[in-house]
């Protein structure tokens, strides 16, 4: 079957003056431990427009979620088989031979989980790439909040802070934290309580109200010791410290931590990186990032556990917003989320639709 792919394909290129274009780019060459997936619906993230926007690497292939088939596979790879519907994640805006706004996509195979037959369609599965990653590694990594880990469940009453828990990645962290059987308390707009509830929450507050922190600290009995940002703006980093219990505890961002934001010296402060999981060097933003063979081992054994919490109907994905046009309307629904219209939701883009 591997003798089918062509030499080239469509891609969603970075190019100067903070836009992409499709273009005709080379097909990644397959390596030894990976595989080759013929992507079938790719997913959209905010760190797609600020790649596009503030890291400027141009030439790159931009995308990091996506869903397909694999069309070929490495001589060491024994799993996923030529066939198979897979999912997963990769880093879009970075790389040449990287990145999911593309007809295919090449992947290491363990950083892949297989799509159980008859569970979801590739436009969910689209969905469980960045930030169910990012909610896996913030809750579970022991760098991180290094919670107990599904299918384990923590064996007492344990309170769990999440900040913004109708984000992409909140709503991930909500189902994974109650999963693990935490109770949950987390923020969203109101219009978004029930849905969140729906997912795990136990109790949800709006992040506007004047006396949001008093609620939270109320309704947790001033237990919680650790909490998850997945906003990371000034206000979010603040007031994710300030529902701490007074003996102080850790949180986690999605970005680095603002020092304006400090609000209390007993509240250790770090912060996550989904990109480092993939087991390839990188530079960002003047910063250099090594490969991490723990992070990376970590995510693959947590991968493996991905499709049972599917079949089983454990973990929902983001709700979807199918955007028509394929590949080259990216750059419409890239400008749609800059001017911050997508809520509760993930844009997701069948590749097929992309015009000639």
């Amino acid at each position: 079957m591997s003798g089918a792919v062509p030499t080239t394909m469509k891609a969603v290129i970075v190019q100067e003056g903070k836009r992409v274009q499709v273009k005709e780019h080379p097909v990644p060459p397959l390596r030894d431990d990976d595989i080759l997936v013929k992507t079938v619906a790719v997913a959209q993230n905010p760190t797609d427009w600020k790649f596009v926007d503030f890291v400027q690497n141009v030439g790159t292939i931009l995308g990091c979620d996506w869903s397909g088939y694999v069309v070929a596979a490495g001589k060491n790879v024994t799993s996923p088989k030529v066939g198979d519907h897979v999912a997963g994640f990769t880093q879009g805006g970075t790389f040449t031979d990287g990145g999911a706004y593309a007809e295919y996509v090449r992947i290491p195979a363990d950083l892949s989980w297989v799509v159980p037959e008859g569970s979801i369609s590739h436009e969910e599965a689209a969905t469980l790439g960045c930030a169910f990653w990012t909610a896996a590694q913030a809750l579970y990594h022991p760098t991180r909040l290094g919670l107990v880990e599904p299918p384990e469940k923590v064996n007492e009453e344990h309170w769990i802070f999440i900040y913004g828990g109708s984000s992409s990645v909140g709503q991930y962290a909500v189902q994974l934290a109650h999963l693990s059987g935490y109770k949950v308390v987390t923020t969203a707009s109101p219009r978004n309580f029930d849905y969140v509830k729906s997912l795990g929450a136990d109790e949800v507050f709006d992040y506007r109200d004047p006396e949001v922190v008093q609620k939270v600290k109320a309704a947790t009995g001033d237990s919680l010791k650790e909490g998850f940002d997945t906003i990371s703006l000034k206000e979010s980093q603040a007031l994710t410290a300030q529902v701490i219990n007074p003996t102080g505890g850790k949180i986690v961002l999605l970005l680095n931590p603002i020092p304006e934001a400090k609000v209390r010296d007993d509240v250790h402060v770090g912060y996550t990186l989904i990109y480092t999981s993939l087991g390839r060097e990188f530079n960002l933003r003047g910063s250099h990032y090594p490969v991490s063979s723990e992070d990376r081992a970590h995510m693959a054994a947590f991968l493996r556990k991905v499709p049972a919490l599917v079949k089983e109907g454990k973990v929902k994905p983001n709700p979807v917003k199918l955007w028509k046009g394929g590949l080259t309307a990216i750059q419409d629904g890239l400008q749609y989320m800059r001017e911050g219209k997508v809520s509760a939701e993930k844009i997701v883009y069948r590749v097929e639709e992309t015009s000639p």
